[in-house]
């Protein structure tokens, strides 16, 4: 379990990528693995992961098929910057929402624009998702937590304080580029009850 509160201090040193599987080695600063241990759970752009094995400063993380086709991974490179995120602990401060890591899908940028300090995202849902996603609801871009300015039928937009900017790789994105995605865990609950509901009826 995760809060979406990211660092982008971390970047992509090795990648093998096989037809279905993926093995990534991951560096980034010692002070982010202090304490890390194998099996330890770490979300590397929203995606919950296991790590295998580690270093002072790197950790290895392997993919199986079902991750392979529902992230973005599959295209990236090394040298790419990631976000990521230890599991949250029983004693830290809930200060984004409660995120899985269990990425329901790959969106694209459509639009980026700058709003006096802020940077506001512009993405494009399908259309099984926008049930789930609200105006000021929660939602996690590559892990980070980030609240929903707007929706407009199957289009949602995000806005990046300058701290989110700094701290993840959201505002390098350009107009195309994708991203992974998780809708709120409530709300996707609130659907299914109400398809199920309504199924009773």
């Amino acid at each position: 379990m995760f809060s979406g509160l990211v660092t982008g201090d971390a970047t992509i040193a090795t990648i093998k990528k096989d037809t279905q599987t993926i093995t990534m080695t991951i560096k980034t600063s010692a002070s982010n693995l202090k304490g890390l241990k194998v099996g330890d759970s770490i979300a590397v752009n929203g995606c919950c992961l296991t790590v295998e094995s580690f270093t002072e400063t790197k950790f290895v993380v392997t993919m199986m098929p079902q991750t392979f086709k529902k992230t973005i991974f599959k295209s990236s490179k090394i040298g790419d910057q990631v976000n990521i995120e230890r599991a949250l602990q029983v004693t830290s401060r809930l200060e984004g929402h409660i995120v899985t890591g269990h990425i329901d899908d790959v969106v694209s940028l459509i639009k980026k624009q700058q709003n006096e300090n802020a940077i506001e995202l512009f993405f494009k849902l399908p259309s099984r998702l926008i049930a789930q996603v609200v105006p000021q609801g929660s939602i996690a871009i590559n892990g980070t937590s980030l609240t929903v300015m707007d929706i407009n039928k199957n289009i949602f937009s995000v806005g990046l304080i300058p701290h989110t900017q700094e701290n993840t790789n959201l505002a390098q994105l350009a107009v195309g580029d994708q991203v992974n995605v998780e809708t709120d865990i409530l709300g996707k609950y609130v659907a299914k009850n109400l398809i199920l509901f309504q199924g009773a009826k």
